[in-house]
């Protein structure tokens, strides 16, 4: 399926807006989280506390792999699909997806590293993420609900990894049911 968030008839506006501010307000949410875990990781290291260095890096290392990194993969088909079909959107999707791959690797290295090399691994995720998550919402959803034939309601439409759970949709349950 290589545009996903194709529609068929004519956007609902409230719905598109809707999803974007869903959309933004888990990306805010993502993000606070990954500044305080790594924040977490970074005091520790600096106070030489090696009990507090590990657990913080642990759960550092388990939110990557149980939302980051998920979140990332979840984007690539039904949020990137449509608009990698357009001439206005190709580069902009090409570099997002190889700011994937950063993070992913970034992501790897953090799990095998210890101290000052995962303070920086984890602050690189910090920075890179909230880059990448500035894009999202300034370049690629507006691109998105602006786009005739593109919508983000349909593209984020059951995808808690997009939109966090409060604000999943089941398809043809309409904007006020949630899961």
């Amino acid at each position: 399926m290589d545009q996903p968030a194709a529609g068929t008839g004519p956007k609902n506006a409230d719905e598109e807006a809707e999803a974007l501010a869903a959309v933004e307000r888990h990306h805010a949410g993502m993000l606070k989280r990954l500044t305080a875990l790594t924040e977490t990781l970074v005091n520790a290291v600096r106070g030489r506390d090696a009990v507090a260095e590990h657990s913080a890096h642990e759960v550092l290392v388990e939110w990557c792999e149980d939302d980051l990194v998920p979140h990332a993969l979840a984007e690539e088909g039904p949020l990137y699909g449509g608009p990698r079909n357009l001439p206005e959107g190709r580069l902009l999707v090409d570099g997002m997806l190889a700011e994937h791959q950063v993070i992913v690797g970034l992501v790897e290295e953090l799990r095998g590293s210890t101290g000052v090399d995962a303070a920086v691994a984890a602050g690189s995720i910090r920075n890179i993420f909230g880059l990448h998550l500035e894009k999202e919402n300034t370049l690629l959803m507006p691109l998105i609900v602006a786009t005739p034939g593109l919508s983000l309601a349909r593209a984020v439409e059951g995808l808690h990894e997009l939109v966090g759970e409060a604000h999943v949709h089941r398809p043809g349950t309409g904007s006020g049911s949630s899961v």
